[in-house]
């Protein structure tokens, strides 16, 4: 049963997962909290743990994708809020939230008060963390990255509660995207002049579980591959969509690399100062991440991974490019271990 709220009974929740485990049951749970189970609609895409299962036994509405076409976290949203919408007509706010998340109490309550002061807003996010930052730097650089700042902002995540009329207005989700749906889909409702806003309120806790550089190195790489097809799509309009990143993923995932390689071969052994580059760009970012607040240890650990990373999201954006060139479908590019259940 449903604590007692205040947010409207207008609102539903669009859970999406795949293979989650007891994050999935944790997630249901936390959202039952909220509101009844007929305002949740879990959308599961292929999993074999039992959580289509697990959702109806909580009297949670389930919609199975169809295995045949790819997967995608878009895919999954549309396909949920179609469902949600078709249950309940009159439904007016949508809070979407992915399986490995926890929604906190009193968040909808805040989300629907900014939504009725502000009725340019598009969507609503808040404070995302991480449920065990301790447990690895990959967590806490996770946490780090969660925390945007407050106000009004260029995107949201893919946990935040939208206003139901812009997103049908605008198509929803791009199911084709496999990576950055979110800020892509935000860069559509800005240009209809809708607003998406970052508010000062616990929103979600999200159970990453990165516990090795190679689920890191995959998640840079599914990065390079969001900021590439933004630069594809929209990179040529006023806002330079994404255009920043690519630069700065080119520059340091590929050319400076190379650039000091043939220095150390043509101008031996002297060219070797070239390296001198890389620890010089590391101390340079662990100053600026110091001086927003990171202890220095951490600080320089982030620039360090960041630095070191820039070569998979560049490989990020050359598979995206080579399979536009090609004509082939993009794939998901996974990073995280399923759990055990």
């Amino acid at each position: 049963m449903a604590n007692e709220v205040h947010h409207p009974m207008n609102l539903g929740i669009v859970a999406i997962a795949r293979n989650e485990g007891d994050r999935l049951r944790r997630c249901l749970n936390s959202l039952l909290d909220e509101v009844e189970s007929d305002r949740i609609v879990y959308v599961d895409s292929g999993s074999t743990d039992g959580s289509v299962e697990l959702a109806e036994q909580l009297g949670v509405d389930v919609v199975k994708l169809d295995l045949s076409i790819p997967f995608t976290a878009a895919r999954a949203r549309n396909a949920g809020f179609a469902r949600l919408t078709q249950l309940h007509p009159e439904l007016e706010f949508v809070q979407f939230l992915d399986g490995d998340c926890r929604l906190q109490p009193g968040w909808l309550d805040a989300a629907c008060c900014a939504m009725e002061s502000n009725q340019k807003l598009a969507a609503v996010c808040g404070r995302r963390r991480e449920s065990a930052p301790e447990d690895s730097i990959y967590n806490a650089l996770i946490d780090r990255e969660w925390n945007s700042p407050i106000g009004i902002a260029r995107s949201c995540g893919g946990d935040a509660l939208f206003r139901r009329v812009p997103l049908e207005a605008c198509g929803g989700f791009n199911e084709s995207i496999i990576a950055g749906e979110e800020p892509e889909l935000c860069y559509r409702l800005r240009q209809r002049d809708w607003q998406i806003e970052r508010i000062d309120c616990e929103m979600t806790l999200h159970d990453a579980d990165l516990q090795s550089f190679a689920q890191w190195w995959s998640r840079a790489k599914r990065y390079g591959h969001a900021a590439f097809e933004g630069a594809w799509r929209y990179g040529a309009t006023p806002e330079k969509f994404m255009r920043r990143q690519v630069r700065g993923i080119v520059l340091w995932g590929g050319v400076v690399w190379i650039a000091a390689a043939f220095l150390s071969v043509l101008f031996w052994p002297w060219g070797l100062l070239a390296w001198g580059i890389f620890p010089i760009q590391v101390a340079r970012h662990s100053i600026k991440f110091q001086q927003h607040g990171d202890r220095w240890g951490f600080a320089f650990r982030r620039s360090l991974l960041q630095l070191v990373c820039k070569p998979a999201e560049l490989a990020g954006g050359i598979r995206f490019l080579s399979n536009r060139l090609l004509g082939r479908s993009n794939t998901l590019i996974e990073y995280k271990s399923s759990p055990a259940s």
